[in-house]
């Protein structure tokens, strides 16, 4: 084999398909734990990814990629890089290395199911290079912010965050879940290789890397640049499997796959990485807006592989996606900010005179709308009153992404016609979400969401005592020291607009 060209031995040791004599095929790949829908083997034996790769190629490329990240890291160390990052940027590497390192290594438990319920052989090979990709990434997110904790105690939650009872690890944690940690193979290739990493990592991991650069944050940047070419590599598991479908007759159950995860995939990264794009980020490094990232690195290029694959749109696109470019995560973050004591990194509200024109020319009418409520907050700082900033109730939150529900407002994204929340009663329950998908997408699984409570759920059940925001601080595991306060101490209230030059 040494001698042999790649060419020469590759296909043979990538696709070794074969019927089965001794057991029925059910019992080989359970539906359960397939889902092959009904599609005979020999066509999931059609199954070709476009990205192939040895293992001896793949373990010279990951000493690299390896060696690469673990040299910088040494050096940044020695040169105190972490000390002389602004603070906004701190906050938001702080708040991807919560939520991101222990579900990248979660996420090795759906590649290795992929890996042996997986219907084709070249599937099979593919998902296990996955699996050891979502090891190292797990891996080498978890060890960087744990060498920072001596200098910055919120680090700790890269390792802690999932483990919590915090409201974000608890939708990081039911998405996730459902996603990939409690999936079946087909789904997990559609929802998480195809829609969730094609798209959203992508987003995350290229747009985060381009500002990381700009901002001077070598470390941060050459990680998550080493962890998307893998993502770049394993995506491809779900493009193949789509086409496998489609071409059984089978298009209208991937189609629900992809728009059940594709919203909730938008959910959490609006959360994540909307807030760092616009507001975290130096205002003099933001390469792109957040919605500029989106229409793309998202939207162009999810038109163009549904165009590919003979797909659709999901039916909301047009007619609640879109619109929320304009205002979704703006609402995330002013909550975010004003619950700041309930995440464990210290949000940058980034709303001083030079970044609220920013906001105002990348989405036309924002002061109309959030900035008067920036207006009154700004106001109450300036007066030394910061404590009527802070929360002294709960939000409503969401029963299917767990995430706070928000209302848009104002008369330059429209006034609010339909009624928030919306409702549906099962089983006895009154369930809370904040969009007609969310239910949607309750209502085609309720057996698989029902049970689930919320973190205001969990009040009203009285799991939290004291029932009140100190209760529930404690009940999250946050302590003073790690509580988020604001990025700067306010000083971009105190911040006056330049003259123009």
């Amino acid at each position: 084999m040494p001698k042999l060209q790649r060419q020469q031995y590759y296909d043979l040791t990538r696709d070794m398909n074969w019927h089965f004599r001794y057991v029925d095929e059910a019992e080989v790949f359970p539906e359960a734990m397939s889902k092959s829908l009904g599609v005979p083997a020999e066509e999931w034996w059609k199954w070709d990814e476009p990205y192939k790769l040895t293992f001896r190629e793949y373990t010279y490329n990951q000493v690299d990629k390896d060696t690469g990240i673990y040299s910088i890291k040494s050096v940044t160390n020695r040169a105190n890089l972490y000390e002389k990052l602004d603070s906004g940027w701190r906050s938001a590497i702080k708040a991807h290395y919560g939520a991101i390192p222990v579900p990248e290594y979660l996420a090795s438990i759906g590649e290795a199911r992929m890996a042996r319920f997986g219907r084709a052989a070249a599937w099979r090979n593919m998902a296990t290079f996955g699996a050891l990709d979502e090891t190292r990434h797990g891996q080498a997110q978890a060890w960087f912010p744990y060498s920072l904790i001596d200098k910055d105690p919120q680090m700790d939650w890269a390792l802690k965050t999932l483990h919590t009872n915090e409201w974000g690890a608890i939708a990081a944690r039911h998405l996730f879940d459902d996603m990939f940690t409690a999936n079946d193979a087909v789904s997990t290739a559609i929802q998480l290789t195809f829609t969730f990493e094609t798209g959203f990592t992508n987003l995350q991991f290229l747009g985060m890397a381009a500002d990381a650069l700009h901002v001077g944050d070598m470390e941060f940047g050459a990680l998550i640049s080493s962890i998307q070419t893998d993502e770049a590599r394993h995506a491809q598991q779900g493009e193949p499997t789509l086409r496998v479908l489609v071409a059984n007759g089978k298009k209208a159950e991937a189609q629900k796959m992809v728009d059940i995860m594709f919203w909730r995939s938008w959910r959490i990264f609006s959360l994540l990485t909307g807030l760092s794009m616009d507001y975290y980020t130096p205002l003099e490094y933001r390469s792109m807006s957040f919605k500029e990232f989106m229409e793309e690195w998202i939207i162009k290029q999810f038109m163009d592989q549904f165009k590919d694959l003979g797909m659709n749109t999901p039916w909301y696109w047009e007619s609640h996606f879109l619109p929320e470019l304009d205002w979704y995560h703006h609402g995330l973050h002013l909550g975010v900010w004003f619950w700041r004591p309930t995440v464990w990194w210290n949000p940058d509200a980034g709303v001083s005179p030079a970044e609220r024109d920013w906001l105002e020319e990348k989405y036309p009418g924002w002061n109309d709308t959030f900035g008067r409520w920036w207006d009154v907050i700004t106001e109450n700082v300036r007066k030394g009153e910061a404590n009527k900033t802070l929360p002294e109730t709960f939000p409503v939150v969401c029963n299917l992404c767990q995430i706070p529900i928000i209302t848009p407002c104002g008369h330059a994204i429209g006034k609010l016609e339909r009624p928030i929340p919306f409702m549906l009663e099962y089983n006895g329950r009154q369930y809370n979400f904040c969009s007609e998908i969310c239910r949607w997408i309750f209502k085609e699984q309720p057996e698989r969401y029902h049970g689930h409570l919320s973190i205001v759920d969990r009040l009203l059940a009285g799991q939290i005592q004291p029932p009140t925001v100190e209760g529930a601080l404690a009940y999250m595991g946050l302590t003073p020291e790690i509580m988020g306060q604001d990025a700067d101490n306010y000083q971009w209230a105190f911040a006056e607009r330049k003259a123009a030059e």
